[in-house]
């Protein structure tokens, strides 16, 4: 009996022990953060060392973070077309967004859809730079200024944005601009002081802290959305409400350790390769999305030709492998993914997804490819029969 293996880090990874640490030590934490009183500053002292590990994580001042349920928050907050510079209004009158975006920004937060515009992509799911140029240079900026939203890295693929080129253009056409940065944090060097853009979103799960709390980092206090949430004065008037404490030290923590571990991920690199070429050299067929461009290192994303990827998933999971299907469901309905229509790729068969983490181990890839050569030759077995009976 194999155990289970896990290779879905992409979705969310496993809850880190010293996340859970954090946790179990906040809850006997009597005090609400902002009360004055003693059991209050004890409260406030473990979100403010939270924050300050998340600004280490990502070179950021502490005093720019505002905490937020997750990263599909953080978009519909930082997606407004109502903007403050200090306590002048400033209007954005249309958002920019790629054709393989993550749902929570594809959707437009807080923008009317008719204001929303998909920017294509190339094969590779990289954005179309000179169609990014042509739409902004259109801007009518008299309406208002333009809002580019922007991933780094697609949760599907694992394809790197090319995100400095896109910001220096957008900064042409005085655009802000929105980094949505969920599948990047802990898995490569991610500097606020570097990037030339405005905001960028963080979720804490996809780094083994606990789901449902994410953050926004900004680049400065002048220029901010109006709230999303209001009713208190919270997070520095961001954001109101009381602060998830439990979750926001477990996040904390899980930055600490990301930061630590984020030499591994090198590691992690190599051994997607080696798997990537043991699966070629199983299948000439196989088709691997992105793999002629810049991927994060922990991201696999292929078709087997003659196999949807709902099939694989579930032949994988009767294995004992979680594994992600590039094709979304949803109650019970199996729809094309967006990313593979916008790549030209085979989206009827869809994709089978593999993300690793830190925690991925040797004897887990090869148990991986073990499933991988029985399903293949399967499909070889189907597919000769098939042809002998036409």
């Amino acid at each position: 009996m194999h155990r289970r293996v896990y290779m879905d880090y992409n979705a969310t990874a496993p809850l880190l022990d010293a996340a859970r640490e954090a946790m179990l030590l906040s809850m006997d934490e009597l005090g609400n953060p902002s009360s004055v009183h003693k059991e209050g500053q004890n409260a406030r002292r473990i979100i403010n060392s939270a924050r300050d590990n998340l600004a280490r994580l990502t070179s950021a001042d502490a005093a720019h973070i505002t905490f937020t349920s997750g990263a599909t928050e953080a978009s519909t907050h930082l997606l407004t077309p109502h903007y403050k510079m200090g306590r002048s209004d400033l209007k954005v009158s249309k958002l920019y967004v790629s054709a393989v975006e993550h749902p929570c920004i594809l959707s437009g937060g807080r923008f009317v859809k008719d204001d929303v515009v998909i920017i294509d992509v190339d094969h590779d799911g990289r954005i179309d730079l000179d169609a990014l140029e042509t739409n902004l240079s259109d801007h009518d900026q008299s309406d208002g200024l333009p809002m580019l939203a922007l991933q780094v890295v697609n949760s599907e693929t694992g394809v790197v944005q090319p995100i400095a080129e896109a910001a220096t253009i957008a900064r042409q056409y005085n655009a802000l601009i929105v980094i949505d940065a969920v599948q990047m944090l802990g898995r490569r060097t991610l500097s606020m002081s570097d990037l030339d853009v405005d905001f960028v979103i963080v979720s804490s799960h996809k780094i083994g802290g606990p789901k449902g709390v994410g953050a926004i980092i900004s680049k400065g206090e002048i220029l901010m959305p109006s709230p999303l949430i209001i009713g208190g004065g919270h997070e520095k008037g961001h954001r109101a409400g009381t602060e998830n404490l439990i979750g926001i030290s477990g996040f904390g923590a899980a930055c600490e350790i990301a930061l630590k571990n984020l030499h591994v991920f090198q590691e992690i690199g190599n051994k997607r390769d080696q798997l990537e070429q043991k699966m070629q050299n199983l299948a000439s067929d196989l088709v691997i999305h992105g793999k002629g461009v810049e991927r994060i290192a922990n991201t696999t994303c292929f078709t087997l030709q003659g196999m949807k990827s709902e099939t694989m998933q579930i032949a994988f999971d009767m294995e004992g492998i979680a594994a992600s299907s590039g094709s979304a469901c949803s109650s019970g309905k199996v729809s094309e993914s967006h990313v593979l229509v916008a790549m030209k790729a085979d989206s009827k068969s869809g994709a089978l997804r593999v993300s690793m983490g830190p925690q991925t181990t040797d004897e887990d890839l090869e148990r991986f490819l073990q499933v991988f050569e029985k399903m293949n030759e399967r499909r070889l077995a189907r597919q000769s029969e098939e042809l002998a009976a036409s």
